[in-house]
């Protein structure tokens, strides 16, 4: 009887002993930390024409943060002072200069969602290579994007299409009039001065 109520003391003071363990082994357990994704910055398209629309998109900033965006221009070929940019056939490359109201800013800002995401729209107004830096305040996260910007092209390649001298017609008729109204002139001062000492008349 002594060695039966041993064990079931020590078997009842073990289930008191491992109730909590069991316990807290059943609750939930919280998530381990995740590292957090890094930041990019995205373009769209990546090759534009001056004066089109680039679609910025971030992710992996902070969430509800201020973003700083700088912008950085490099020209699209180096050349040699002096001389014009050419091509690889040997032509030279017309780079003229599109005049806009206001040029596109240098710096700018954007502001994340929950996410820690951001979409934002850069219209360039000059041609070359536009680096977007990307900064978030808070976080100090940054991403960068490059992007070509080309020169508008010009119509039917800067050559006129041949559609005949429009200009030589009139040009030759005009002229023809005027010289037939020089030879009646001449004509004209002829017959006076024959008639004024009587050459013209008849006996």
């Amino acid at each position: 009887m002594r060695l039966s109520r041993i064990i079931m003391a020590l078997t009842a003071g073990l289930a008191v002993v491992l109730a909590p363990t069991a316990a807290g082994a059943a609750q939930p357990q919280p998530a381990p930390d995740y590292p957090p994704q890094p930041p990019a910055l995205t373009a769209s398209p990546t090759t534009v024409v001056v004066g089109e629309v680039i679609v910025l998109t971030g992710t992996g900033f902070g969430p509800n943060e201020i973003v700083d965006i700088d912008v950085t221009v490099a020209p699209l070929a180096a050349s040699v002072p002096g001389q014009p940019a050419r091509r690889s056939d040997g032509s030279t490359v017309a780079m003229a200069a599109v005049a806009y109201p206001q040029p596109a800013p240098r710096h700018f800002t954007a502001h994340t969602n929950a996410a820690g995401r951001f979409i934002k729209h850069y219209r360039p107004t000059e041609v070359g290579q536009l680096t977007f830096t990307a900064t978030g305040r808070e976080s100090g996260r940054t991403a960068s994007v490059t992007v070509t910007v080309l020169p508008k092209k010009r119509h039917g390649g800067g050559n006129l299409p041949v559609t005949g001298d429009s200009m030589g017609t009139p040009l030759k008729v005009g002229g023809g009039l005027v010289g037939a109204g020089a030879v009646l002139m001449l004509g004209s001062l002829v017959w006076r001065r024959r008639n004024r000492f009587g050459m013209g008349s008849t006996r």
